[in-house]
This record gives C-alpha cells, sequence and structure tokens, in this order.
C-alpha cells in the first residue's frame, strides 16, 4: 500500500488503459478522480472497482481540452480529496485517415484533446501540487513517440508533441519537487485497439519479441511505480512498455 493516502486524478479513466491505471493506484491505496467526457456508465464501472480495491472514489466530469471545465475538474478532486499528489494524463483520442485526407477539424480535435488537453492538466495539476511541495506527473504517450504511425498523422504529432512537452514540464516543474514522466504503450489489448483489426492479438504478437501483446496492467505498473518513492529521482523520461516492440526498425532478414 505504498500510496496510502496519496489522491490522483486520472483522465479519461472510463475504461481501457485508464481504467487499468486507476483502478492500480486505488489497489496501492490511492483514493481516485475518475475522469470522464462522455462514458459515464465506464467512469462510474472504474470508480466502483476503486472502492472494491478499499480505496476512495470520485466520478468528475470534464472535456481537457476546455480550460474552464478543467479548472473546475481540479477544485472538484480538491474538494473531494483535500489533496492532490498524482496526475494522470491520459485522455486521448485518435482519427484515422490519410494525411491528404485529414479533415482540418478532425486535426483540431485530436490536437485539442491529446496535447492541449495534456497541458491544461498539467499547468493546473502542477499548481496545486506546487502549493503542496511536490507531486508526480505522468503523461501516456505512444509507440508513435518513436516510430510513425501511417494514417494517424494528427494522432502522432500529438503524442510526440507530449514527449517534448514532458521535457521542458520537467525542467521548469523540478524545483517544486514535481516530477513528469512519460509512458509509452505499444500494442495493447483495449476495446479500441480490438476493432483496428481481425486478429489484433496475433498480428501484433508476431512483431513483439516477447511474444505477446500487451495488456492494460502493464502500463499500469510502469505509472505505479513512477508514482512512488522509488523514483523520485526520475524525470523528464519516456519510458516504452511495448514488450520491445518499436525497439527495431524494419529487416529483410
Amino acid at each position: 500500500m505504498k500510496l496510502r493516502g496519496k489522491a490522483a486524478l486520472v483522465t479519461g479513466a472510463g475504461k481501457g488503459i485508464g481504467q487499468g491505471i486507476a483502478v492500480r493506484l486505488a489497489e496501492l491505496g490511492c483514493g481516485v478522480a475518475v475522469n470522464y467526457n462522455s462514458d459515464e456508465k465506464g467512469a462510474q464501472r472504474t470508480a466502483a472497482a476503486v472502492r472494491a480495491a478499499g480505496s476512495q472514489a470520485a466520478v468528475v466530469r470534464a472535456s481537457v481540452a476546455d480550460a474552464a471545465e478543467v479548472e473546475r475538474m481540479f477544485e472538484r478532486t480538491l474538494a473531494e480529496f483535500g489533496r492532490l499528489d498524482i496526475l494522470v494524463n491520459n485522455a486521448g483520442i485518435q482519427v484515422w485517415s490519410p494525411l491528404l485526407d485529414l479533415a482540418e477539424e478532425d486535426w483540431d480535435r485530436v490536437i485539442d484533446t491529446n496535447l492541449k488537453g495534456c497541458f491544461l492538466c498539467t499547468q493546473r495539476g502542477a499548481r496545486r501540487m506546487q502549493a503542496r511541495g511536490g507531486g508526480r506527473i505522468v503523461n501516456i504517450g505512444s509507440g508513435c513517440n518513436k516510430t510513425a504511425f501511417p494514417n494517424l498523422v494528427s494522432y502522432t504529432a500529438s503524442k510526440g508533441g507530449i514527449e517534448q512537452f514532458t521535457k521542458v514540464a520537467a525542467a521548469e516543474l523540478g524545483r517544486y519537487g514535481i516530477t513528469v514522466n512519460c509512458v509509452a504503450p505499444g500494442a495493447i489489448l483495449i476495446e479500441r485497439t480490438q476493432r483496428e483489426a481481425d486478429d489484433y492479438a496475433g498480428q501484433w504478437s508476431r512483431l513483439t519479441p516477447l511474444g505477446r501483446i500487451g495488456y492494460p496492467a502493464d502500463v499500469a505498473e510502469t505509472v505505479a511505480f513512477l508514482c512512488g518513492d522509488e523514483a523520485e529521482f526520475i524525470t523528464g523520461q519516456t519510458i516504452f512498455v511495448d514488450g520491445g516492440l518499436f525497439t527495431r526498425g524494419p529487416w529483410a532478414y
């Protein structure tokens, strides 16, 4: 229970990786504010799992791309828990489209949610952490932090921006005792990725050196490590949780 007595806010925690992170933090004793934008039922299921793990939960609706809603989300989190020790910027969307066909509004929607949302939440969260003397911020990146994803230009651009944003935030916020890191998942089996291919698990397992795909629990363990005391001297880093998938480029033999 290494996080007992602490409070976390996890954005986009209604399902998938965000849900896995919220539940793992709860298992370690952390109270969790479960953010969602449109999937209230999913957020309530996550909150129920947090409570089943023995921790306090609060469900907080907000669009991370809206500054006023983000501000209210943090105020609600402070009202519920009285503190904020951990922020996990997980909320994100993607649009599949070739670069030449991508609509401007889809570009804006992805960048606003993924990159602007990370900025708004980090800024508001870090202000609260500064007042308390420290905290942990973990941003969720992607395998496209290392390699280009065709037909996902807006998503790739947003995640690349998050990696550089993480480094700048770490450099500026370290003086306040706040660490900022990025966790970049590889092929992770969640509802969204299952829809990408008929045999998502089989296709990506064959390409992954460890011979399997990842699961939300794999990502959640790394996030939990970065939120604990063991990681107090780690900041500004991107850690890939991908089974070695993106360690190698195309190879002809």
